[in-house]
This record gives structure tokens, sequence and C-alpha cells, in this order.
């Protein structure tokens, strides 16, 4: 299934890899992390260089650039999706999708509307995924397999 979002199409590099882990990186646009990062982080964002988004759950590395510089979850205002697996962190950061309110409409309805909702928002031209979103891309994959894993933990 294609992803169709606000997000201008991006060459994807997956050929970086965080000085922490290893975990091989996807870059982001400066935007995302000129909207996410708290000030003090910001006043070291170098925007001449490229920076990619770390996707291991297991490490506080949130951005990381070529030159080594990393920016940690303590480093951005807003909880991350990939490193929090709390109920109350985001999955959709536009719409307010949590893994919460997935899993409570699930338990309600036995069924989760977020993405039909989230995609009604795209074709409507309301969601910014590049500043609200911490890997600075659609959710859509994020919204499905969080539906997928929620519905396998709830009886019918």
């Amino acid at each position: 299934m294609t992803e169709t979002c606000c997000c201008p199409p991006q060459q994807t590099s997956w050929d970086k890899t965080c000085p922490r882990d290893g975990t091989k990186g996807k870059r982001v646009q400066t935007i995302t992390l000129k909207s996410l990062l708290i000030p003090s982080a910001l006043e070291t964002l170098n925007s001449d260089t490229n920076y990619y988004f770390c996707t291991a759950t297991d490490c506080p590395v949130v951005y990381f650039n070529e030159e080594g510089q990393i920016f940690s979850t303590k480093q951005v205002k807003k909880l991350v999706f990939q490193k929090d697996k709390g109920l109350d962190v985001p999955v959709c950061y536009c719409f307010g999708w949590s893994r919460d309110r997935i899993q409570r409409e699930i338990i309600q309805t036995h069924q989760s509307s977020a993405e039909a909702n989230i995609r009604s928002h795209i074709k409507a031209g309301r969601c910014g995924c590049e500043v609200n979103n911490p890997q600075g891309s659609c959710c859509l994959t994020n919204i499905r397999a969080t539906v997928r894993q929620l519905s396998k933990n709830i009886p019918t």
C-alpha cells in the first residue's frame, strides 16, 4: 500500500549508522529537527549537514549526523513513538492517535478507525508530519502496526 501524505517525497537513505548502537538511520529534513528539538539542543544544530533518525527502540538517540553529533530523547519536545512503549505516546502526532486511544477504540468497537480518520485528514491537506512527527514522515505504517499489535491483545 503506497503512503500518500503531506510529506514531500525525499530520498530515503539507510546507509548512515547511529554512533551509539549501529542501527541504520533514516534521513530526516532539517525542519523536523528545528521544530522538535528543545532550545538548548537547537542552538547546536548544524543546518549544513544531514541528520538521520535512529529507529532502534532500545537506543536513546533520536537524531544523529555524519560527524557523530547526536540528539537524545531528552533533547526533543515530544515522546518518540519508536523509543517509548507507553500507552500515552502518540502514534499519530498530527491528529492525536495514541496507543491508548487506539486500544480503547478496539476494546469498545473491535476495530480501529485511526487509519481511515488520518487518511481523511491527509486528503484534506491537514497533516504536517515533517514538523510534528519525530521520524519526519507519515505515521500510517506505525498506525497499521499498532492496530495489528493491539488487536491481537484484545479478547474478542
